[in-house]
């Protein structure tokens, strides 16, 4: 008889296979799992096809097309003034859950501990399971979700190694300040503790507010991972092509184990993102407006509705409460009932946290839609 025990023996098929199911099954809106419905840059589609015909179809280097990590390193140079080198800084890599994984892998060691700030991406604490680390779960504090650094400070311990940071956050829209990563610097500026940033969302950022990368600061410069993500940034989350930026001696740790998780990104992805953002450096420049416009759709269409809702500073996500709709059920319950009742599908706050804060009653809509689904969405929800 085999007899294999389960490494993650709590993880089931995760809440965002499930929804997007139920809403096939249902024949639901879905406005749960987080990509957009209109299509990737017509230009973007064509370079990619260009790539293929150009005979761009086999490995690339492990460490990414060096053209693409140079695209990258100028958009750190024109947003932040930092010089990142191409070379030995920048990564390519397939999708950025596994730049956060290997991040983990390459640095959390049995007993080291790794804090994360809950509600959190569910990749996290699985990958520190593996790693053989424990998590420390740190709540943010509704309704704003901010840091709670007194929290914090206690929790730092002498088997601290890592913080979790992301910003945009995902799932409540939420960002952090500069005093927030002041607030950081000042815990373990003198401590062996590495600060893993996830940062996918790093360009829709509304109401003229400014995205801070971990690299930006000096203090942080040298103990810093930041992940990034080109699905999020282009429209083209099946494409799975992501990046890593680090210090030349965290970049090498993350490469010996990086290389065997993963050997390289996709090759054409890679040359047809290269060539649009060479051509057409004003997709960036736009995107905020692009989305904000979205969100202002969506939460204008809200204000119909008896849901309580904080405008998202950042990412494609809005937080709602229903507490004043449902507070009899529970938040899958309330999805479940959303599906069910009005063929409209979100994501459960709750997924996103080890432990459950009482009375939790939130949702999470992804609005990176048309503005057909938006009014649609917005539709339903006033009838809610």
């Amino acid at each position: 008889m085999l007899n294999f025990p389960s490494k993650l023996p709590q993880q089931g098929i995760t809440i965002f296979s499930q929804m997007s199911a139920l809403a096939q099954q249902l024949n639901a809106l879905n406005l749960s799992q987080g990509f957009p419905d209109f299509p990737a840059p017509t230009a973007l589609i064509e370079h990619l096809a260009e790539a293929t015909r150009a005979g761009f179809n086999q490995y690339a280097a492990g460490d990414g097309w060096l053209a693409l990590r140079e695209q990258v390193a100028q958009l750190f140079q024109q947003r932040d003034g930092i010089t990142l080198d191409p070379i030995h800084e920048i990564t390519i890599t397939p999708g950025a859950t596994i730049g956060l994984y290997a991040s983990i892998q390459a640095l959390i060691r049995a007993g080291d501990e790794v804090i994360i700030f809950d509600p959190s991406y569910d990749s996290y604490a699985p990958a520190v399971q593996l790693a053989e680390g424990k998590s420390i779960h740190i709540p943010l504090l509704a309704p704003d979700f901010k840091v709670d650094w007194q929290r914090v400070a206690e929790q730092i311990s002498e088997r601290t190694r890592m913080i979790i940071v992301n910003t945009p956050h995902n799932p409540t829209g939420t960002i952090w300040g500069k005093q927030d990563w002041l607030n950081l610097i000042a815990l373990i500026q003198d401590k062996n503790i590495v600060v893993l940033s996830d940062e996918v969302y790093e360009h829709l950022i509304f109401d003229g507010q400014r995205h801070y990368s971990a690299l930006s600061f000096p203090e942080l410069r040298d103990r810093s991972i930041v992940v990034g993500s080109f699905g999020k940034t282009f429209h083209v989350t099946g494409w799975k092509t992501g990046y890593c930026a680090a210090s030349p001696m965290l970049m090498k740790l993350f490469r010996q184990v990086y290389q065997f998780a993963n050997f390289c990104g996709v090759t054409p992805c890679q040359v047809a993102l290269t060539h649009y953002m060479q051509q057409h450096p004003e997709h960036i420049q736009q995107l905020s407006n692009f989305y904000q416009s979205k969100r202002d759709q969506f939460i204008t269409g809200l204000q119909q509705s008896a849901f309580r809702f904080t405008p998202a500073q950042g990412t494609y996500f809005q937080t709602v409460d229903y507490q004043d709709i449902r507070p009899d059920l529970n938040d899958i319950e309330m999805c479940q009932f959303l599906a069910e009742q009005h063929k409209i599908v979100a994501i459960p706050i709750s997924v996103f946290y080890q432990q459950t804060p009482q009375n939790l009653r939130m949702l999470r809509f992804c609005f990176a839609k048309t503005e057909q689904t938006l009014t649609h969405a917005c539709e339903i929800l006033a009838d809610v």
